[in-house]
């Protein structure tokens, strides 16, 4: 393992650890509700496992934090120049789609600002998030359908499309070209 895979498995681990002490859960209960076995868990909090993209979101999800918050070390500057190749993508399809979290904002009630690219036929579905969490998504280039709550919803290049993300959605790429979405993800304010 690179280096750098490992230093980022470390803030992983560490960030786990204490988003789930935080929250007052035990590795039982967080495995419970997030749906990822105790073994996976305790293997994460050693820096020791790989988890994919579905389980960092359904832990997120579960402890209320963003997906950056568990996968990034702490803000540094006050202003956050991120750049689209330099950010490893959180899911890959087979076809060579891709979703990369560009970065959260921070505050009560965070923003994360994500970058897709979807292949047409090429679907990533995703489970509900907690109550709260708002999606918005805008097509810059093709053409995608936004599946949300079992209903497709066709979205094209110009055009953006909100939902409550607490119910079931998927995202396809449609259309002949491949479609770039910039998507941001508002969570709810956090406690405290």
């Amino acid at each position: 393992m690179a280096e750098t895979e490992a230093a980022a498995l470390r803030t992983l681990a560490r960030n786990v650890r204490t988003a789930r002490t935080r929250a007052g859960l035990s590795l039982d209960e967080l495995g419970r509700r997030a749906k990822v076995s105790k073994g996976s868990l305790v293997a994460l909090e050693k820096a020791q496992g790989n988890p994919n993209f579905a389980t960092l979101v359904r832990l997120a999800d579960t402890l209320g934090v963003s997906v950056s918050a568990l996968t990034e070390g702490a803000a540094k500057e006050r202003v956050r120049v991120v750049s689209g190749d330099a950010v490893t993508p959180l899911w890959a399809g087979p076809r060579g789609s891709e979703a990369r979290l560009m970065l959260t904002t921070s505050g009560p009630a965070p923003v994360e600002v994500w970058r897709w690219k979807l292949q047409p036929g090429e679907e990533y579905p995703s489970h509900p998030h907690q109550a709260g969490v708002v999606e918005t998504v805008s097509v810059t280039d093709g053409r995608m359908v936004l599946v949300v709550d079992g209903v497709e919803h066709s979205v094209e290049a110009g055009q953006t499309a909100t939902f409550d993300g607490d119910v079931g959605h998927a995202y396809r790429g449609a259309g002949e070209e491949t479609c770039h979405v910039i998507m941001t993800v508002q969570l709810p304010p956090g406690p405290g």
